[in-house]
């Protein structure tokens, strides 16, 4: 069972949205674009509502995603997850116990075959696949990994979901408002 089989992961750019994801029915919840001096009261606020936070830590402003920035995500912070593009961020939350998230951008054949190499070495948990709008990737790169596919970027109607979903997605990550408000799965 996966994210407690929710299908749609909320995701908030700012803080005013990351308020309205909290009075949602949604368990898990992604934060991006916010500043790293908001992290730890956010993760208290998120805990509070019974929320499980994720974190895109390559979106975190005025965070790095070298090693320093992985010990504090992974020691003070410690959310429920963390997404990134970054091997060295997942292994350490991996070895933390926090769910790794590798996010994978299908730009070209050459962009796809390194993020092969780099989830070979990561290892982790989930891999999100950006833009979210091509599902026949999400099966190839399931079969490829065996790690289950989230995906993300571009979404924009509830057939785009609709279809991630039918291809192998387990969830749909969006900030799109509305579509958390209306697919009902």
């Amino acid at each position: 069972m996966h994210f407690d089989n929710q299908q749609i992961i909320p995701a908030a750019r700012t803080v005013k949205q990351f308020d309205e994801i909290l009075e949602s029915p949604f368990t898990y919840i992604v934060l991006l674009e916010v500043h790293i001096s908001l992290l730890i009261s956010l993760k208290r606020e998120a805990e509070r509502r019974g929320k499980k936070l994720i974190i895109h830590a390559d979106l975190i402003h005025g965070l790095k995603t070298d090693n320093f920035a992985a010990d504090f995500l992974c020691n003070d912070i410690r959310p429920a997850g963390i997404i990134s593009t970054r091997s060295n961020m997942l292994i350490k939350a991996k070895a933390r116990g926090i769910m790794a998230i590798q996010r994978v951008f299908l730009i070209d054949t050459i962009a796809l075959e390194k993020s092969y190499s780099m989830i070979e070495a990561a290892q982790p948990d989930y891999i999100e696949l950006l833009p979210g709008i091509i599902p026949s990737m999400i099966q190839e790169v399931h079969e490829r990994t065996n790690i289950p596919v989230i995906t993300g970027g571009l979404v924009r109607t509830i057939d785009n979901i609709e279809e991630a979903l039918t291809c192998g997605a387990i969830a749909i990550t969006t900030s799109n408002k509305k579509l958390w408000e209306n697919f009902k799965k």
